[in-house]
């Protein structure tokens, strides 16, 4: 029946254990057909996939359940509303660019756009005109989300100053259709009882997403009148927390109230845990929005038992209370607490052999761990991944292997075809280098499509090196980079002297028309040279495509053409990359389509558009496929792990802040329920702190490679430690001393293998 529950725990298991019993129950069951399937919405493919494994696991089966983000769920609420609505919506952040760019060089003239005239004065390529359209794109997107009240001002004609008038233009015609009307006019439905909307789902589940934006809450809720809306949220604390503040948050208001002590005083300013207070933001205005709601509320907390570091800071945070301002410190067992470990290094290679050798501790020490309860996260997997893959991929002994998975890599990095088809394209506007031409041969993909192997390209080489050739295809294109046009050591010059030495040997010293032979190639190396003559000729043809500005449609057709040229068709993993490749080709297609962007564009901002694409896409493979998981620290990734690692936990890494644009209203004039990526960060190292079921290890790069000077941790690591030095102690020693361990700069350092207990490898090669 229709209505809006809320589940609340401490304990992500809890939860899961809760939303199997309301699917596996007959009695709780809605659904008008067995084969009705159930709607859980969740934050990332890696909760979905964890939440997936725990349904089988307490029902015995997971089978028929959807597993959609907000806005895929929310687009397909929308579409009940409205059944003619487009697949494709012209807001969306990528089409709406290639629309800004259609109509921001016709605004340049216009009162109020002089800063946009100025910025674009020298854009001869238009890739400043595609960066900027990008970026008013991405912050239109982003109000319409967090700031629709000044949308429809806009709309309404308001306000007169440059981005209203932007979004006049580009709403013209297409009123009625962003997400900001859709939501407003869904609402208007749902409470306008006489006109039902049909074919809505019968109950809707939202998983362990610990933040809402206002805009998708206000609609969750709005449904819940005609649909059972059922939320299972993570909740760090039992208690009501909604109205403490940060120390920082404290401070701020004090400097504001100096002149009213008496005001400042009725004001009860709380910080409850100092750890939450100062991570938990974005939380904290989540729970106060909820917490208006007119709904059932069903608290699922497990009492926290204090028996090491680790459980007594998740206590505290549970139980909103401050371990800095007790009488009593936690006294630490010295020999035995290792429940919370930083590490100093002096690089993310020594990080990750660091953090192998105490893996393999752990599993020593604890008889029931096993690879697939190890998360190991960081804030740049892209900068970690050859690291893991050069430590966990090279030991010699079975005993020291650690089975391990690296998701959230982005297709890019997950596909090297990909670099080779961007190579292809780099090619404009080249000078065509012999090492440059050599490198492409040599690329994935295209030496398979050319039937080359390594001794073939090394013959190639030697070709190159003696008929001189250096750079350029002929003398005309020379020229087109503003240089002399002179014909010798081109690529043509080059080939010239291969084919007449073929066809005249033994005439090397003799000039035949102004050229000289080159016969040094025999027998079986003609074929060599053909295959080698026919990738020349298609290189020569790509250049002249890449260099003339096309519209999208012809750069369509013009990176199918390169495509057919240059890759294979014959290999699984090639032709899959091959495949998500042509994909993003054809949104470009779609997008000029939607867009009526119709201008010729040189290939600069096709290859921009393209690498920021393959950047944000991903396989979604690799979390929690049964070895140690390696990943990404993204928002929402609360899954409980035996062990939580966090490594690359830099100073300058984490958390990660956000360029903030001159023209963004939201960051001017911020409001509860904004999206920070610095709130994001704090938040996630909080889930993460109270996720970690028996050990919390965090590494980073504290001591220079250079002179050995000392790095500060990221600033959520030194609260932690601030937090652990002032709430617990060691007998006779520096808490700090017994968490952090400051490691050497080799691996093979003798310290390693003098039984330190702090310090030790389980490298046998190191140990000479």
């Amino acid at each position: 029946m229709p209505g809006l529950n809320i589940f609340t725990s401490n304990r992500l298991e809890i939860l899961a254990e809760q939303l199997s019993r309301i699917i596996g129950s007959p009695f709780s069951n809605t659904l008008p057909s067995p084969l009705s399937r159930e709607i859980i919405v969740v934050q990332s493919k890696g909760i979905g996939r964890w939440l997936s494994m725990e349904l089988a696991r307490h029902n015995n089966i997971s089978a028929n359940i959807f597993f959609p983000f907000p806005n895929t769920c929310l687009n397909e609420v929308f579409k009940k509303l409205m059944p003619d609505m487009p697949e494709e919506s012209l807001f969306d952040p990528d089409i709406m660019t290639f629309r800004i760019m259609d109509i921001l060089p016709e605004c340049r003239h216009r009162a109020g756009f002089e800063s946009i005239k100025k910025y674009l004065a020298d854009d001869k390529n238009k890739q400043k005109l595609f960066q900027l359209s990008e970026k008013i794109s991405e912050t239109f997107d982003q109000y319409l989300v967090f700031r629709p009240d000044i949308i429809f001002k806009w709309e309404e004609g308001k306000e007169d100053h440059w981005q209203a008038k932007l979004w006049r233009d580009l709403i013209s015609g297409n009123e009625n259709q962003h997400r900001a009307w859709l939501r407003k006019a869904f609402i208007q439905k749902v409470r306008d009882r006489s006109d039902k909307i049909s074919d809505l789902p019968e109950r809707i589940f939202i998983f362990g997403i610990s933040y809402l934006p206002p805009f998708h809450t206000q609609v969750f809720v709005e449904l819940s009148s005609v649909v059972q809306v059922i939320f299972f949220v993570l909740n760090p604390c039992m208690v009501y927390w909604a109205d403490i503040v940060s120390e920082k948050e404290k401070s701020r208001i004090k400097r504001k109230y100096v002149a009213r002590v008496s005001a400042l005083d009725e004001l009860h300013l709380e910080t409850g845990n100092s750890l939450l207070a100062s991570m938990g933001k974005q939380g904290r205005d989540f729970f106060e929005l909820i917490s208006g709601f007119d709904c059932e509320s069903y608290e699922l907390f497990e009492d926290q038992a204090e028996y090491d570091m680790l459980s007594c800071v998740q206590s505290d945070i549970l139980y909103l209370r401050d371990r800095k301002h007790a009488e009593n410190k936690f006294l630490i067992n010295v020999e035995t607490d290792t429940s919370i470990q930083v590490h100093s290094c002096h690089s993310p290679m020594r990080e990750i052999e660091v953090l192998h050798d105490n893996l393999l501790a752990m599993f020593e020490k604890i008889p029931d761990l096993k690879p697939k309860d190890i998360i190991v996260m960081t804030p740049d997997i892209e900068t970690y991944a050859p690291f893991i893959h050069a430590v966990f991929d090279a030991q010699a002994y079975d005993s020291l292997r650690i089975p391990f998975s690296i998701a959230d890599r982005s297709i890019r990095e997950e596909s090297r075809i990909i670099d080779s088809f961007l190579s292809i394209l780099d090619l404009k506007n080249s000078r065509l280098g012999a090492d440059q031409i050599i490198s492409l041969l040599e690329s994935l993909g295209i030496k398979e499509k050319f039937e080359m192997i390594e001794s073939d390209i090394q013959i190639i080489r030697g070709w190159i090196n003696d008929t001189r050739i250096r750079w350029g295809i002929d003398a005309i294109s020379r020229t087109s980079l503003n240089l002399p046009a002179f014909h010798e050591n081109t690529w043509r010059a080059g080939i010239d002297r291969m084919l007449l030495g073929y066809a005249m040997p033994g005439h090397e010293r003799d000039m035949f028309c102004g050229i000289l032979p080159y016969d040094n190639i025999e027998g079986n190396e003609v074929k060599i040279l053909g295959r080698f003559l026919e990738f020349l000729d298609r290189v020569f043809m790509s250049v002249k495509d890449l260099n003339q500005a096309k519209t999208l449609s012809g750069w369509h057709d013009a990176l199918n053409s390169i495509i057919d040229r240059f890759l294979p068709r014959n290999d699984d993993d090639i032709e899959r990359g091959i495949e998500f490749i042509r994909h993003l080709i054809n949104d470009i297609l779609k997008i000029q389509e939607l867009s009526d962007f119709n201008e010729n564009i040189d290939i600069e901002v096709i290859k921009t558009y393209l690498e920021r694409r393959f950047k944000r896409e991903d396989l979604g493979s690799g979390f929690i496929s049964g070895g140690v998981t390696f990943c990404a620290m993204l928002p929402m990734r609360s899954i409980p792990f035996k062990v939580v690692c966090l490594a690359g936990m830099n100073n300058d890494a984490f958390p990660r802040g956000s360029k903030i644009l001159s023209f963004d209203i939201i960051a001017k004039d911020p409001k509860p329920g904004d999206r920070l990526r610095r709130n994001d960060d704090k938040y996630l190292f909080l889930e993460a702190l109270i996720s970690a079921r028996k050990k919390l290890y965090i590494s980073y790069v504290g001591q220079s490679i250079e002179d050995n000077t000392q790095i500060p941790p990221s600033v959520v690591v030194s609260e932690l430690l601030d937090y652990i030095k002032e709430g617990f102690y060691v007998p006779e020693k520096c808490i700090l001393d017994h968490v952090i361990t400051k490691h050497r700069l080799q691996a093979f350092s003798p310290e390693y293998f003098k039984g330190n207990s702090k310090l030790f490898s389980y490298a046998e090669e190191n140990f000479v």
